[in-house]
């Protein structure tokens, strides 16, 4: 008798095997389908606008400085490495535009050839970032 009681406790063990493979192909989905929040790496006092719109696709994002110093994810870059990179992330993100974060104090000229920069390099949808009125 105490045999088969010993037997029975072993046979009515839950197995946790089938929950954890669900559970670490429910992890890797979420991780996959994730969207990740671009930052530019620099904090910028954008002006307001009206008729700002946000934008849903962003491939790549272009931050100007109050002392016009340029960074690219998070990247101090100058001004004439600008296009070798925006071709690069454009290469890997057809699709996605360009947005311009630049500063309330930043000088238009350099915002312009920003702008041109990332002409040459491809992109033709670009955005200059602003805060909702």
């Amino acid at each position: 008798m105490r045999k088969r009681h010993a037997r029975q406790e072993e046979d009515s063990a839950i197995d946790m095997t089938p929950m954890l493979d669900i559970v670490f192909i429910m992890l890797i989905f979420f991780i996959v389908t994730a969207t990740f929040v671009k930052e530019s790496g620099l904090d910028v006092t954008r002006p307001d606008a009206e008729t700002a719109v946000k934008q849903s696709r962003v491939g790549i994002l272009i931050a100007i400085g109050e002392n016009n110093e340029i960074y690219i994810n998070r990247r101090e870059v100058d001004l004439a490495a600008v296009r070798a990179n925006v071709e690069r992330l454009h290469a890997e993100n057809p699709q996605g535009g360009a947005v311009i974060q630049a500063d309330k104090k930043a000088e238009t000229g350099v915002l312009v050839e920003i702008m041109d920069q990332v002409r040459l390099a491809g992109v033709g949808a670009i955005s200059i970032a602003a805060e909702e009125k």
